[in-house]
């Protein structure tokens, strides 16, 4: 692009149409020819605007985590852990509706060649960091008295992201909403309640109504 020239196209959108390719195709799978095709623009427009493709792919990193992926940190808001969970497994369902792509932190670069190493270890650290801002989470929610005085937070925050891993493969893999809310209800009958004088767990949404009809009569 020649300097002092403007750029004849909107970067945002250009930025959210990388997105859709790097959810779809993954890190190595999206090449750069499928990209400037995407967003609209050459290679030296892409280049000049963001860089190269790893620049590129981390730019769209932070706007998928700032849109599609905004409520894991609004749902850290809520007043109790419980409900914090439950936001965030309604919230990555909700995600899929623009079409089952699962998530790109999970599933961008879990396996790459050398040359992608870099971006595969950032992915990790982020997940790290999931797992990480869980169990804070849960340790407040410990001392507040929300969570049993002997809940194991480092397992609790592993149990619950490695639900939301498997239904980021399950809805990579065509999962229905309703498959997949299932499954969040389920694991949160694991859920740990804390003894505050009623030790029932609140009552279970429609979908597992009839599951409950054979069991105990609590």
């Amino acid at each position: 692009m020649p300097s002092g020239r403007a750029r004849q196209f909107d970067t945002d959108e250009a930025l959210d149409r990388a997105l859709e390719v790097f959810w779809n195709r993954g890190y190595e799978g999206a090449t750069l020819p499928e990209l400037t095709r995407a967003m609209g623009i050459n290679k030296p427009s892409l280049y000049a605007a963001f860089g190269n493709k790893e620049q590129l792919f981390h730019k769209t990193l932070d706007r998928y985590r700032d849109g599609p992926q905004a409520f894991l940190f609004e749902a850290f808001g809520k007043p109790t852990a419980r409900e914090v969970v439950e936001a965030i497994f309604s919230g990555f369902i909700r995600m899929q509706r623009g079409g089952s792509r699962g998530c790109l932190v999970i599933s961008g670069a879990l396996a790459c060649g050398e040359g992608s190493e870099p971006v595969r270890q950032e992915l990790v650290r982020l997940r790290k960091e999931t797992v990480a801002a869980f169990q804070s989470r849960f340790e407040r929610a410990k001392r507040d008295g929300d969570l049993p005085a002997d809940t194991d937070c480092p397992t609790l925050a592993r149990f619950i992201t490695t639900v939301l891993n498997g239904l980021a493969v399950q809805a990579a893999s065509e999962a229905t909403e309703e498959e997949m809310k299932l499954v969040a209800e389920l694991a949160m009958r694991a859920w740990p309640y804390a003894d505050t004088g009623d030790a029932r767990p609140p009552k279970r949404s429609r979908g597992s109504k009839k599951a409950s009809q054979h069991g105990d009569d609590q």
